[in-house]
């Protein structure tokens, strides 16, 4: 305890919050009346006055000075604290006291200057609980006036949140920003029409030198993924995805379920028209379905998930390797072997692993650039084959087009939700068969929405019969004939590869029945092409199959894999 006749060090506290920036608690003020009042008692030496600007008092994690001031205080800098108020110091009751105590243990006293409080008087512990539980439940009553206002401007349309790729907020509304919106623009083509995954997408921009929005780390999957996603690309606006737990933490949290989201369609100007949204929402699920679901992989090469292990059915992944000399290249592996190594019995009985061969990148698209060459070779009767089903699928969409009627179908629905909003504002049903019932229409909805996207495109299509055989004429005959690889022509022609462990692989390919089967040797692959059945030719059949050798160099051979 310190002599009456000793200088006190004295540091004083302030703090302004976010929603109270009036000047009786500004910051200048504060720190004016502190001087003042220091300085009116000769045994008070001012040590620093620590100051936490717009930040919140329910928590002290983000309060810089007020965790210095703590520090220095235990450190023994100073020997008083002084602030105006309870709710200045802390609006948690927890801390409050916490704080309180473990600063007495130093030997440090506390003065609350408004609310009378002294931690040298015997019943301070008992006044201050009662102030910081004032404080505290202040907190939470003007946290939900908070949240409840937020909530209902959401509903009158009003954007929260800041600029993103495509738009920037101004006054509560989106407005285009052309330049983000034409690479929004971008994103989509690449995905929808040249077929491409997020991964190589993010690539290709970053390659281009193509900047992200000022909120955006650099191009990656989950950047693109979420631009595909975005809801707002397409007019709409869904807010309260996320929501604070806690008014204490302040810590934001997904919302899955918890409270009700604010949809509003057709809230602001597109920049993907809906059916496009709506044509990439499909494409997503598709690939999720076929790649995410059982392996857990993506679709970001031609070959991912066309690659398929005939000993254990598990899809090949892609992989990048190093070789001792400096070199890379790329390999497919079946995914149980990745995972679980060689075929192996455990302790329990159960057998896992697998022992398939491996695939150099180079190796299958090779092999697969001979059989291409090869299929074009009969181009005239390829050609015939696939314009006749054109021609089929064409009379039969022209026969049937329901356009009109899914849109007389999807008026009925938006005026049966119009309705029952009219009956939930005049109180004729309860709120919560209201959201039922939206439900509902909503989900009805959504499935006449996508039918009449498909009607539309189909009638789209076949506008023009002939302009559509003359492209598709014009695309075979302009085929390089597997001289050069090209994604996405592989990615739709190649249907599934099955790789055996005695190093044979058979290729399917799309709208073609034949089957091709190649025989990987250390020095070459021979390939050989089989109708898909087999049995015609062992009883006598006419067709005779056609065997084609490939060479490889002794530089790119498989006998040269770095592996070996």
């Amino acid at each position: 305890m310190k002599k009456e006749t000793e200088v006190i060090r004295v540091a004083a506290y302030c703090r302004v919050s976010t929603d109270k920036l009036d000047q009786a608690n500004s910051l200048e003020s504060q720190q004016r009346y502190f001087n003042e009042y220091i300085a009116r008692n000769p045994l008070w030496e001012l040590y620093e006055i620590y100051v936490d600007e717009g930040i919140t008092g329910t928590n002290t994690f983000k309060r810089e000075d007020f965790n210095r001031m703590i520090k220095d205080g235990k450190d023994g800098k100073f020997d008083l604290i002084i602030t105006k108020e309870v709710s200045r110091f802390a609006r948690n009751l927890l801390d409050s006291i916490a704080y309180t105590r473990e600063l007495r243990e130093y030997g440090i006293r506390l003065i609350f200057l408004n609310d009378n409080i002294d931690t040298d008087q015997p019943d301070h512990e008992f006044r201050l609980a009662m102030m910081a539980s004032l404080a505290q439940e202040e907190s939470r009553k003007t946290s939900e006036r908070v949240k409840w206002g937020q909530r209902r401007r959401m509903e009158q349309g009003v954007v929260f949140g800041r600029d993103m790729l495509g738009y920037d907020v101004r006054d509560g509304k989106l407005i285009i920003n052309e330049e983000g919106a034409e690479i929004v623009r971008l994103i989509y083509h690449k995905y929808l029409d040249e077929g491409k995954g997020c991964h190589v997408i993010a690539n290709e921009l970053r390659e281009a030198g193509i900047k992200t929005s000022r909120f955006m780390k650099e191009w990656s999957y989950t950047v693109i993924l979420r631009v595909l996603k975005n809801e707002k690309y397409c007019g709409d606006l869904v807010q309260q995805k996320t929501y604070t737990q806690s008014y204490l933490s302040h810590k934001k949290k997904a919302n899955k379920g918890e409270l009700d989201y604010v949809i509003i369609r057709d809230h602001h100007e597109p920049i993907i028209p809906r059916e496009r949204f709506e044509a990439a929402q499909r494409e997503l699920q598709r690939r999720h379905d076929m790649h995410y679901t059982k392996n857990g992989f993506a679709n970001r090469y031609a070959l991912s998930g066309k690659i398929i292990c005939a000993e254990c059915g598990a899809t090949f992944v892609h992989s990048q390797k190093k070789c001792p000399n400096g070199t890379k290249y790329e390999n497919w592996t079946c995914i149980t072997k990745n995972r679980q190594g060689k075929p192996r019995t455990l302790e329990n009985g159960e057998t896992v692993g697998c022992d398939t061969i491996n695939l150099r990148d180079t190796d299958i698209k090779l092999i697969l650039k001979h059989i291409i060459s090869d299929v074009m070779g009969n181009r005239e009767e390829l050609l015939d084959a696939v314009l006749g089903t054109v021609d089929e699928v064409l009379r039969v969409c022209a026969d049937k087009n329901n356009v009109e009627y899914f849109e007389n179908e999807i008026g009925k629905v938006e005026a049966k939700k119009e309705k029952l909003l009219d009956m939930c504002l005049s109180g004729d049903i309860e709120t919560s068969e209201y959201k039922k019932a939206c439900e509902r229409l909503n989900a009805e909805h959504a499935e006449l929405l996508g039918k009449l996207s498909k009607e539309k495109a189909n009638r789209d299509m076949i506008a023009d019969k002939t302009q559509i055989i003359a492209a598709i004429t014009e695309y075979i005959n302009a085929l390089s004939v597997g001289e050069e690889w090209d994604d996405i022509f592989y990615r739709n022609i190649i249907d599934k590869i099955y790789v055996h462990k005695d190093r044979t692989i058979d290729v399917h390919l799309k709208l073609i029945p034949e089957k091709w089967q190649a025989k990987i040797l250390k020095g070459k692959a021979e390939i050989e092409v089989f109708e898909q059945n087999q049995k015609i030719l062992q009883q006598g059949g006419t067709s005779v199959p056609m065997s084609v050798n490939v060479a490889f160099s002794s530089g790119s051979g498989i006998a040269n894999r770095c592996d070996r």
